[in-house]
């Protein structure tokens, strides 16, 4: 089983994909789950990896689009919203400002398990989505 995180560009200061891997590797594996971190420069790539999370068989993703947040709400034609409405796994969004999660004010389906911020320490919002995907794929 494995589970992805999708990140976004964040400001300077704040947890980076490596870091991630190195972080959190150790804890996934022991559940026999597999860590996959994608870091993302744009909007596109961000809403390619969430098409392809599906194709990929990824059983849960965290998704922490971080400062792309505000252009995916300007732009919607992008397609996130399309892509997480398609995506077969759960997720849970991960956020370090309580302004930032994604908005679907539509009432679609694709609506996250749960969406996790703490206001300046996205290191702790990750490793709570993570306890809450490892529970899950535990059940």
């Amino acid at each position: 089983m494995t589970i992805l995180i999708v990140q976004g560009p964040h400001a300077a200061g704040h947890v980076s994909g490596g870091d991630l891997s190195a972080r959190f590797e150790s804890l996934v594996r022991a559940t026999g789950q597999a860590l996959s971190v994608c870091t993302c420069g744009g909007l596109r790539e961000l809403v390619a990896r969430v098409r392809a999370a599906k194709a990929e068989g990824t059983d849960f993703m965290l998704l922490a689009p971080g400062d792309l947040t505000e252009e995916a709400r300007a732009h919607p034609e992008a397609g996130l919203d399309d892509a997480l409405e398609a995506l077969a796994s759960p997720y849970v969004e991960v956020h370090d400002d309580s302004g930032a999660a994604v908005e679907r004010a539509d009432g679609r389906h694709g609506a996250p398990l749960a969406t996790i911020v703490i206001n300046g320490d996205l290191a702790t919002s990750y490793r709570i989505a993570l306890g809450i995907a490892l529970r899950q794929l535990a059940a």
